[in-house]
């Protein structure tokens, strides 16, 4: 109970010099807020041959397993409907590389995207797969499931060909 009463009391100071702090000069203003337009345009660009590569996990009962290299390489995405895009994603699966087209939904928290996959099915594949994924300034971060399975995800997006993200 105490450590409760010093971590609320550490909670209420940091509030309270953010607050203090917000009103003095020199103090870096927030940019100004991107049309939708914009934001779109931003993410269209972000994943236009883009590569996506970092780590992911396994999460099984509540304990995250083993990290892995994870890679996705993006050829293209395209705005079908008032949410729902089109990710052309080249994947390897069954030992062949194929260009995938994934729908997505991207919403937006403030500037920040958010691509939700619903029940996904590979062409030729068994199962679904689902995921949220956040998208801020050329990061990644989020979680996956399939039927049985599921985990965490992070890491980064550059643009270029597959073969210069991997120098």
């Amino acid at each position: 109970m105490k450590g409760m009463i010093c971590l609320l009391a550490l909670f209420a100071w940091v509030a309270a010099a953010q607050d203090k702090n917000s009103g003095s000069a020199g103090t870096a203003r927030p940019a100004p807020e991107k049309s939708q337009e914009e934001l779109e345009a931003g993410f269209k660009k972000t994943f236009t041959k883009a590569t996506m590569s970092g780590r992911w996990c396994s999460l099984e009962e509540g304990k995250l397993g083993t990290e892995k290299k994870d890679r996705y390489t993006i050829n293209s995405v395209s705005k079908v409907g008032k949410d729902v895009w089109l990710m052309n994603a080249r994947v390897e699966y069954g030992g062949k590389e194929l260009t995938v087209p994934v729908p997505i939904q991207v919403k937006w928290a403030g500037d920040t995207a958010v691509i939700v996959v619903d029940k996904f099915s590979m062409p030729g594949g068994s199962g679904t797969y689902s995921a949220r994924l956040l998208v801020h300034n050329n990061t990644y971060s989020g979680n996956w499931s399939g039927e049985d399975h599921g985990g965490m995800l992070y890491g980064v997006i550059t643009q270029g060909s597959d073969d210069q993200s991997k120098q």
